[in-house]
């Protein structure tokens, strides 16, 4: 469960940004989508090393 404690005079809006922001990093939005359709064990462990690819040459282009 996700706990944002609000501060005194803290407007709403911003706790919900903060609510919405954390929410977000828990990644439950994109497990849902992804237990939606089934994916073979290949398929995903291809989809992780063309991810790790990508981020490893936007690693390269930034030294």
């Amino acid at each position: 469960m996700i706990v944002i404690p609000i501060k005194e005079g803290e407007n709403i809006e911003r706790a919900l940004k903060r609510f919405k922001r954390k929410f977000e990093k828990t990644g439950t939005v994109k497990e849902l989508r992804g237990r939606k359709h089934f994916l073979k064990p290949s398929v995903v462990r291809r989809e992780e090393v063309k991810k790790a690819i990508y981020i490893e040459q936007l690693h390269r282009e930034e030294d």
